[in-house]
């Protein structure tokens, strides 16, 4: 894959710790995603999605199956999603989302790991204008003309369609996932999705290097140490000299 390929992952890439954290992550999600939307993934397609997702990331069966029979018996916790926006080392930007059953705690967590790294949260809307809510879909090819058309006929908006390196990159509107997603397996029998999410991609990049390298990598663990953080978006492109 092309260097932009793997800046662009990294950008937009959710950095994660032990499977533990993985398992909890994604059990939380389908909970709140079934609770919410029904317990059926031929009906609730965002559902379909996210188990189609987490296998995927192996996630094991009798993970997902009890995230959703939590969510069919009523009970449960009740949580809410929380995104918060800040400058980490380097003045890059860094969006944090989360599910939380306590949103006085959850704040308070993020708030210490961003003070903790010389870092600073800032208010809603600081920062996610920098970036492109999208849904992005990686498979390989070399020729984008026929999955334009594939679109085309499909009904389905796409913002850009990249080829690069053996692999064919499409950004849609993140409205558009199930369109997109379907106009393409329609039109491609056996499609493999490398990569097939709903993200945030920076519109601008920014260098992080020397004594911030360190201390932006502190922030992502700390981060990620979270229990109630689900996803860290960030437009941080880390030197390696």
């Amino acid at each position: 894959m092309g260097r932009a390929f793997e800046v662009r992952k990294a950008a937009m890439a959710k950095t994660q710790a032990a499977k533990s954290k993985v398992y909890s992550k994604y059990g939380k999600e389908i909970y709140v995603c079934a609770k919410n939307g029904g317990s059926d993934p031929d009906a609730n397609l965002a559902l379909r999605q996210l188990m189609d997702k987490a296998k995927k990331d192996q996630v094991p069966a009798h993970v997902i199956d009890k995230a959703i029979e939590k969510a069919q018996g009523g009970a449960g916790e009740d949580y809410s999603p929380a995104r918060y926006e800040g400058y980490g080392p380097g003045n890059c930007m860094v969006i944090v989302d989360c599910l939380t059953d306590n949103p006085n705690r959850t704040i308070t967590e993020v708030r210490n790991c961003f003070t903790k790294t010389s870092s600073k949260l800032g208010a809603p809307g600081s920062v996610t204008h920098m970036f492109n809510h999208q849904a992005v879909f990686s498979f390989k090819g070399e020729d984008d003309e026929p999955v334009l058309e594939a679109l085309m006929e499909g009904d389905a908006d796409a913002d850009d369609v990249e080829v690069e390196d053996g692999m064919v990159t499409v950004y849609a509107p993140h409205t558009e996932f199930f369109k997109v997603k379907t106009a393409l397996t329609d039109a491609f029998e056996g499609i493999e999705f490398e990569e097939e999410e709903i993200t945030f991609i920076p519109q601008t990049y920014t260098e992080v290097s020397g004594d911030d390298v360190p201390s932006f990598e502190k922030l992502m663990d700390m981060l990620n140490d979270c229990d109630d953080v689900q996803n860290i978006y960030h437009n941080a492109e880390v030197s390696e000299g």
